[in-house]
């Protein structure tokens, strides 16, 4: 089973998503993280230990390295497409309740602001490491956020800004989350951000990159 799941974790590490997939060059012809996934549901293992161990681990690891520079966007996005390769298999098991989330995680970049990519970048990460994303797209107005929250008890909400200008409709933002959910936990990242601006915003935490993210949801 060790083996099987270690297989798994690189393919999603590698970003082999299939068979057929050419990339990378020199798994080509190996079995990727669909057909992998698919085997070791088949040979009986649970699909939260096929999630937590090695879909997760192969997606954290991926992760790590981009945080520390070792690799880039490219990378970062065929290890999300093998990972959703794998996770297809796992669908029906989470709708069944015969699998588990770690919880639910809401993030959007904030109103007035169309910038996707870094929030696309944490969606992707977040949900590799297990968590169910919710993704209310660009330009979210705190209203939107707040309905969000109503409909996810218990969930952490990640907001994104990319301008400074919008950077006051964040504060609006988690200000609104606060008061109609007080415990609801709130981190934020974005080019222009500091901790200093997160904690002077009332957020819970701040993020410079997906991995940091992703390990302030796991603390």
């Amino acid at each position: 089973m060790e083996e099987l799941l270690e297989q798994l974790a690189v393919c999603v590490e590698r970003g082999k998503v299939n068979a057929a997939s050419p990339y990378p060059p020199d798994m080509k012809g190996e079995d990727g993280a669909d057909e992998l996934t698919k085997k070791a549901l088949d040979e009986g293992i649970a699909p939260d230990d096929v999630l937590a161990k090695g879909l997760v681990i192969g997606m954290g690891r991926v992760g790590q390295k981009f945080s520390e520079n070792k690799v880039f966007v490219p990378d970062l996005l065929m290890a999300a497409k093998a990972m959703s390769a794998g996770m297809a298999y796992l669908k029906p098991f989470f709708e069944a309740g015969e699998a588990h989330h770690k919880g639910v995680f809401i993030i959007g970049t904030v109103q007035g602001d169309l910038h996707d990519i870094g929030k696309n970048l944490v969606a992707m990460v977040v949900e590799g490491g297990g968590w169910k994303v919710v993704d209310l797209g660009v330009d979210v107005s705190p209203e939107k956020f707040v309905e969000a929250v109503s409909e996810n008890d218990g969930c952490v909400v990640g907001l994104s800004a990319l301008l400074t200008t919008t950077m006051v409709n964040m504060e609006k933002t988690v200000a609104l989350i606060k008061k109609s959910a007080p415990g609801t936990k709130v981190v934020v990242g974005g080019a222009p951000l500091t901790a200093e601006f997160a904690e002077k915003i009332g957020a819970d935490g701040y993020s410079a990159d997906p991995q940091g993210a992703l390990s302030f949801l796991d603390v």
